[in-house]
């Protein structure tokens, strides 16, 4: 069996969907229509569980989600039984980008280095924010920054090195810096 970080997740199954074991899923991916070249998915009740592969028989979108039916999935209780889980795909069978872009979740794990300061920390997570740039989240052992991934401050990806070099605009990591005793006073007034 293929290790975890081999497999991504792509949907996540929310509830039977009619009587012949049809399941309506959350779509977790970018590339829906790819649905319609997969066969083959994997199911397991969370990330990181063991998982059981499964052939996917047919499939529609609905209400910006997507309807799956799998084979031996032939029941409302077939279906109840795998409510909750997740629908994974093997890394290596990903939608291939082109060479300027990359796949955000890739990030996470990446040491972030900025081109002035040096290294800042680690890509502990990523959080999609109200605006526009989804948020790295990144922790140097001591204090957890939160970094905007915009466009404008990166200046290269290594993949495989797990490398994030940015050019973060100045004053930047103190937004997230303590206040001291004399700025809580001035805050407070």
């Amino acid at each position: 069996m293929t290790p975890e970080e081999d497999f991504i997740v792509i949907a996540r199954v929310v509830r039977p969907q009619g009587r012949h074991g049809e399941v309506l899923a959350d779509l977790l991916t970018d590339f829906p229509e790819k649905f319609a070249e997969r066969k083959q998915l994997w199911l397991a009740s969370e990330p990181g569980s063991t998982r059981r592969d499964c052939k996917l028989e047919n499939h529609w979108f609905h209400k910006g989600r997507v309807v799956l039916k799998f084979a031996g999935v032939d029941s409302i209780s077939d279906a109840e039984n795998i409510s909750g889980w997740v629908v994974q795909i093997p890394t290596s069978e990903r939608s291939e980008l082109g060479s300027e872009a990359f796949y955000v979740a890739d990030l996470v794990g990446s040491a972030l280095i900025d081109v002035n300061q040096g290294k800042i920390g680690i890509v502990a997570d990523i959080q999609q924010s109200g605006g526009t740039a989804p948020l790295l989240l990144v922790d140097n052992g001591e204090k957890q920054y939160e970094i905007p991934f915009a466009a404008e401050y990166l200046v290269r990806f290594d993949a495989l090195q797990k490398s994030l070099e940015m050019k973060l605009p100045e004053g930047l990591l103190d937004v997230n810096a303590p206040l001291c005793d004399e700025k809580k006073v001035q805050h407070r007034s």
